[in-house]
């Protein structure tokens, strides 16, 4: 048997002991961790907002750990001038050798787009990163981020159109995040020495507080430790799917024409930060 099968093999049978989160109200998915009372849920907990100001910026962190999965949260940004600000939603383990899975929003002066800063963690180890800007105001409305993570590939999507796949690269000696639970976390916070041009547009508090919304959180993952199923024989084809998702060919072009156009930095063709060669996992991965 190849080795990517017996892989799937063996992580279909450590999901089947898992749980499946589906997407509840805010307040039962999520509490808020720090902030001071910057982060607030509302509506009924259908939605939670976070603010930054001088003093301090806020976050929060999901109640649930998950190991694979689909998720799904809309968010609307920091509107105006949010340079110097960063608005970070990621699926993180924790200590020195964590995984890790990155949405990062880099705001940036009036009028000139968004970064989104994507990376993937495994074993402590990033150094992964791609970055985007989006085809479109994300500060105007809400907008749906997404991860699908599976045992051969993460898959970072915006309002269904994928845009980053990350392959399973273990076959070529690169360690892939499969076998620690991680939790979401959010967090809306000033990072003015690096965010915008490399720190050098600073925030500007005159536009304090600085708020970043979310709601339509939809968790279709396993939870380590649930009582409930993950495989398929309890769950429908439709809610397990992600667990073998791939692109197909209408999906890997809209994924070349959004590097084609929206793609600014890719770690793979970075030749200055790699002199010596680029890592093994871009063989698959540029």
């Amino acid at each position: 048997m190849a080795s990517s099968s017996k892989l799937v093999l063996v992580m279909c049978f450590m999901v089947s002991a898992f749980g499946i989160a589906i997407g509840n109200t805010l307040d039962q998915e999520f509490e808020i961790t720090w902030g001071d009372g910057r982060a607030k849920i509302l509506n009924n907990g259908d939605l939670l907002t976070l603010s930054l100001d001088k003093i301090s910026g806020s976050g929060f962190q999901s109640k649930n750990e998950y190991l694979f999965g689909k998720i799904d949260m809309q968010l609307k940004l920091v509107t105006g001038n949010s340079a110097g600000t960063v608005t970070a939603y990621y699926l993180s383990s924790q200590g020195p050798t964590h995984d890790e899975i990155d949405f990062e929003f880099l705001g940036n002066l009036s009028g000139d787009p968004y970064t989104l800063h994507t990376n993937v963690f495994s074993q402590g180890k990033g150094n992964r990163d791609q970055q985007f800007h989006l085809w479109f105001d994300p500060t105007a409305d809400f907008h749906t981020y997404s991860i699908t993570w599976n045992p051969q590939r993460i898959i970072f999507y915006v309002d269904g159109m994928p845009i980053r796949e990350y392959k399973n690269s273990e076959s070529m000696g690169v360690s892939y995040p499969k076998n620690q639970p991680m939790r979401i976390y959010s967090s809306l916070w000033n990072a003015d020495d690096w965010a915008t041009r490399g720190g050098l547009v600073k925030t500007d508090w005159s536009q304090a507080p600085f708020s970043a919304s979310y709601r339509n959180f939809n968790a279709n993952a396993c939870i380590p430790n649930s009582p409930s199923s993950c495989n398929s024989n309890t769950t429908t084809s439709t809610n397990s799917s992600w667990l073998n998702e791939e692109l197909d060919n209408t999906s890997q072009e809209r994924l070349k024409w959004v590097q084609k156009n929206y793609m600014v930095y890719n770690y793979c063709t970075d030749s200055k930060r790699f002199p010596q060669g680029f890592p093994a996992d871009c063989l698959q991965n540029s």
